[in-house]
C-alpha cells in the first residue's frame, strides 16, 4: 500500500508542478485500484489548513474528504498502536511534529511505504519505506 503523506496528497489534487511525474503516475494508477491510502491525520491536518486560511479547497473539508475516498483513495484510522509507536519515535531521533509522527507511525506498523516531500522524514535515518516525491 502507498501512504500519502498531507503534502504529497495536496500535490496530487492539485496538479502540483513540484510533483515528481514519475510518482505522479505510480500514485494515479494505484489512486483507483484501492492501493493508495492516507492517515486520518491527513485529513485532519488538511481542516486545519482550511480553517486557519492557510489552504483553500473551494468546498467544506468534510466534502473534500468525501470526494477523495469516492475517487477510490483509502483512509487508514489512527489506532492506539500507532500513537503509542508515534512516541517512541522520538527515541529514534524523529522530529517532534505529532502529525508527522502519527503518519510514519502507521506506515511503519501497517508496513506501507510512504510518499512524501518532507525532508524531515526523507532524512530521517529510522526504518521506514519512503519515496521522495518532489522533483
Amino acid at each position: 500500500m502507498l501512504l500519502l503523506d498531507t503534502n504529497a496528497l495536496l500535490w496530487v489534487t492539485q496538479d502540483n508542478p513540484r510533483l515528481c511525474p514519475r510518482a505522479l503516475k505510480i500514485i494515479r494508477e494505484g489512486w483507483y485500484v484501492d492501493s493508495v491510502a492516507v492517515s486520518v491525520v491527513t485529513f485532519w491536518e488538511i481542516a486545519m489548513l482550511a480553517e486557519r486560511n492557510r489552504l483553500n479547497l473551494e468546498c467544506t473539508p468534510a466534502r473534500w474528504r468525501c470526494e477523495r475516498l469516492e475517487e477510490g483513495l483509502r483512509e487508514l484510522p489512527l489506532h492506539g498502536t500507532e500513537a503509542v509507536h508515534a512516541v517512541a519515535l522520538g527515541r529514534e531521533g524523529f522530529h517532534q511534529d505529532p502529525a508527522d509522527r502519527f503518519i510514519v507511525a502507521t506506515a511503519i506498523l501497517g508496513g506501507h511505504t510512504l510518499l512524501t516531500t518532507d525532508r524531515k522524514i526523507l532524512a530521517w535515518p529510522g526504518h521506514l519505506n519512503r519515496i521522495n516525491v518532489s522533483r
